[in-house]
């Protein structure tokens, strides 16, 4: 073999290896991203993470995500995060509150004056400090908060519900964790704690009298098909931290920040496109499954539930000035 011949097949195969060396490389340098959410898959928040923010991150990361808790029971996530066992969760906001106390006013009832006003106090800069200090206690980076509609009192039986004094004895399914159930002790009720995913099965046994969700979650979990009315007390505008594991974070480079970011955002504005229009149409679908759906006293609500947070350990732990900042963006 002359000397010209070995050369160019030394030189094919030596660009053939760096050509399989940069393959290997480039899909080893896919980052895996994996995400828990309570949701069952069916869930149009579900369908979204994946075909909105899962799609949007591109060929650079490799989603997972995990749907009707069947990676993280609910409540769990934000200590999976923290050990390193999961990337993503959208983080109920009580859930924060043994690390991180003054996080409690997020989740206060009747915080906000309706949907639009938090997503203003969003914007507006007045959380930045006090998500500054969620980022350092709770070691997970906060991408966006996603509203997941606005919660309501659903109850079996026809008893009427016009003011706190009225729920006084009723079994109120809350979440698990105190500040949840102090928010149901707030509304007048019994609150109980019982896993998202077996509201239905206490609700139709009667382990529990009633529930609160938005509309979106009950008539998803088909909680209707075991209550009677709807009480529209509005006492909470949910919303959920869509969060990502602080070592996570700190892994990617500044590009893959830039579009995890990027892709929470379009997730976040996709999603909550969904909940307003529910919000708005569901209504009717309650009232045509035979729900009864009405409005109580909600002032009587609104000072009562007020009044019980400024009396409790909650307020004291605060930002000082926060409330009023918050009343005051308009």
């Amino acid at each position: 073999m002359n000397f010209p011949l070995r050369k160019k097949i030394f030189t094919g195969l030596t660009a053939a290896a760096v050509s399989l060396c940069v393959s290997v490389v480039g899909a080893s340098a896919q980052v895996e991203l994996v995400s828990s959410d309570t949701v069952n898959p069916s869930n149009d928040r579900a369908k979204l993470l994946t075909s909105v923010f899962g799609t949007c991150l591109g060929d650079g990361f490799d989603f997972k995500p995990y749907h009707g808790a069947t990676l993280f029971k609910q409540g769990t996530e934000l200590n999976a995060m923290q050990r390193g066992n999961l990337d993503m969760a959208p983080v109920a906001i009580p859930d924060l509150y043994n690390q991180v106390p003054e996080s409690s006013i997020l989740s206060a009832a009747y915080l906000y004056r309706d949907y639009d006003h938090m997503r203003k106090v969003w914007a507006s800069g007045v959380l930045d400090d006090l998500l500054a200090t969620i980022q350092e206690k709770a070691r997970i980076k906060v991408l966006t908060n996603v509203y997941i509609g606005t919660r309501q009192v659903n109850l079996k039986g026809d008893k009427v519900i016009k003011t706190p004094a009225d729920l006084a004895g009723v079994k109120l399914r809350m979440p698990g964790g105190e500040v949840w159930q102090f928010i149901g002790e707030a509304l007048g009720a019994n609150p109980t704690p019982v896993a998202f995913t077996e509201v239905y099965t206490a609700l139709q046994t009667g382990a529990v009298d009633g529930q609160d969700n938005p509309f979106t979650g009950t008539k998803v979990m088909k909680f209707y098909e075991v209550t009677d009315q709807i009480v529209l007390t509005n006492h909470l505008v949910a919303n959920n931290l869509f969060s990502i594991a602080q070592s996570t974070w700190d892994k990617l480079d500044a590009s893959q920040q830039a579009k995890v970011q990027e892709c929470a955002i379009k997730y976040r504005d996709a999603w909550e496109a969904i909940v307003s229009e529910q919000d708005s149409s569901l209504r009717s679908f309650f009232e045509d499954e035979g729900l009864k759906v009405y409005d109580p006293d909600r002032e009587a609500f609104r000072s009562h539930v007020q009044q019980k947070y400024m009396d409790s350990k909650y307020a004291d732990d605060w930002p000082k000035g926060l409330v009023e900042k918050i009343n005051a963006v308009k």
